[in-house]
């Protein structure tokens, strides 16, 4: 009797091992389904993140409750309206273009009318407008210096005076580089992504031999005498502001000191917030990802910091507070969304994460065009109850930690305390949307060169950056721009040209007019990152 008993209990424990195990298996299968979906989506799918409000708006008591019969009243004021966006073609053509004409004429002994034989008369004209585009032109420019004696001093004099016409300062001595030429292999390298060996291809083409040594060592001399004492002055210019954001990304240097080549290193960014008058954007190299680097970066800086969920920025110093980034919570969100199968998707809990970050980002596109203090009432209003009802929510969901809502939950408690932090100053921001859009150009030229040889190229590629990308958030010609740099200060301080580094920042007076690129007014709030076309 003994015996059955102690049988039939190991018997059951075994049953139960196995049902565990099932159970245990049938996770594991879930969490590699999901991995699969999301691996699709990524490689075959639409890269957008948007979703369909009709699809996942938990915040439609409204419409569940309507009432036909009942008339509606007549509404007196409309708030603010944004039309999504459609892709309509909004090319036009500069008006101060020159104009080439062309008369397309009859010749004269056919203007006789096919009917009588009588003779034609122009009765009108036809006209069509084409875009005729010039290939870039080189020239050779001749600087011709004139040096004056005296010829009486020749000839009663033992000294004879010798005078100099004045001459500009060329942007590298010994060089036969023109500032135009630099900016040039610049613009084309740090903003159309046209790796150097490219341009030499180019140059080629046009009968001009210039290898991509010598475009490197221009691009490197030029900036360390002319560009980093801008860059200087940009980095003390940053640091005075009291919100700034901040993002980082991955490249590889071949020949870093104690690393192997295919190691990682990092980009940092460093930007100003959207009420900036004068944008300023800053790249910084670092060897790798430690919290150091923006704690050495930002050691004049005190004020709010916008990053993403990295765990470095918040050793950073107390004088910085940190903002977190409500678009990575929503990201998480909609990954595990993205992750279930499709006719799970709308009703699941994911969707309603993302429908809760969709509102918060909603409320801020209505809060968009008010002042710092009447957007921060609106948010401690509006956007507070979502947030604090968003938390309630989470904190009764039941779910596994290793599945992908897990790791979206865990996220957003985890990072509560910053995320709440953008609702303390009406000039920040519910998002860090703003670096990771100014860190993109970076990622996209990456892609053509790929790495950079040395630390002191991944500097120069740094320090051109952020002169690019600031030019262009300030509405100015980069190639323009840095023309105009390379023009003026190898002869800085001298009578007709600029005084010092700091102005050629933006925002300067010293820029000239030619520099600017005619700017369109914005009619409609910035979007986020998942809004934009890809």
């Amino acid at each position: 009797m003994n015996r059955q008993e102690i049988s039939v209990e190991k018997l059951l424990n075994i049953i139960e091992e196995k049902e565990r195990r099932i159970a245990e298996l049938e996770q594991q299968v879930q969490w590699f389904m999901e991995q699969i979906r999301l691996s699709k989506r990524k490689q075959f799918g639409v890269s957008s993140e948007q979703t369909k409000i009709e699809q996942i708006n938990l915040f439609n008591e409204e419409e569940e409750t309507h009432n036909l019969a009942i008339s509606e009243p007549q509404k007196i004021e409309v708030k603010a309206y944004y039309r999504k966006r459609t892709r309509l073609t909004t090319d036009k053509l500069p008006e101060d273009l020159p104009v080439e004409v062309i008369e397309h004429k009859l010749p004269e002994k056919e203007c006789i009318c096919p009917e009588c034989g009588s003779g034609l008369h122009t009765m009108g004209k036809e006209t069509r407008d084409e875009l005729k585009i010039i290939p870039a032109k080189a020239v050779i420019v001749r600087h011709i210096r004139h040096v004056y004696s005296c010829r009486n001093c020749e000839k009663t004099s033992e000294h004879t005076p010798i005078v100099k016409a004045e001459i500009p300062e060329p942007v590298i001595k010994g060089s036969f580089a023109s500032p135009e030429t630099i900016a040039h292999i610049a613009t084309q390298k740090f903003m159309m992504g046209s790796p150097l060996y490219r341009q030499e291809q180019e140059w080629k083409q046009n009968g001009i031999e210039i290898s991509r040594q010598t475009m490197s060592n221009w691009l490197i001399k030029a900036c360390e005498d002319w560009l980093e004492p801008i860059y200087e002055e940009m980095k003390k210019r940053l640091c005075e502001h009291e919100v700034l954001h901040a993002d980082e990304t991955v490249m590889q240097v071949l020949k870093e000191p104690g690393k192997a080549a295919q190691s990682k290193s990092y980009m940092w960014l460093y930007r100003t917030s959207g009420d900036t008058r004068h944008q300023i954007i800053l790249y910084d190299y670092q060897s790798d990802r430690k919290h150091i680097h923006p704690e050495e970066f930002l050691k004049g800086f005190s004020g709010y910091l916008h990053a993403d969920g990295y765990s470095g920025y918040y050793k950073l110093p107390e004088k910085i507070t940190v903002v977190g980034c409500w678009a990575h919570v929503r990201r998480k969100f909609f990954d595990a969304m993205e992750a279930l199968p499709k006719e799970k998707q709308a009703m699941s809990n994911a969707a309603k994460g993302v429908a809760y970050c969709d509102k918060l980002f909603h409320l801020e596109k209505q809060f968009a065009l008010l002042c710092p203090e009447n957007r921060l009432k609106e948010r401690e209003k509006q956007s507070k109850p979502i947030i604090d009802e968003f938390y309630d929510w989470i904190r009764k969901l039941n779910v596994l930690p290793k599945t992908h809502l897990g790791k979206a939950v865990q996220y957003a408690q985890s990072q509560r305390k910053y995320l709440e932090r953008y609702i303390l100053d009406g000039r920040l921001e519910i998002s860090n949307n703003r670096a990771e859009r100014s860190i993109k150009p970076f990622v996209i030229g990456r892609k053509n060169w790929l790495f950079s040889n040395t630390p002191g190229g991944a500097r120069t590629s740094a320090v051109y950056y952020s002169l690019v990308e600031t030019a262009k958030e300030n509405g100015l010609n980069p190639f323009e721009y840095l023309s105009w740099i390379f023009s003026q200060a190898p002869n800085l301080g001298k009578p007709g040209y600029v005084s010092t580094f700091a102005d050629f920042l933006p925002g300067s007076m010293k820029i000239p007019a030619k520099v600017f690129i005619p700017q369109s007014k914005r009619t409609e709030p910035e979007k986020y990152a998942w809004e934009e076309d890809e």
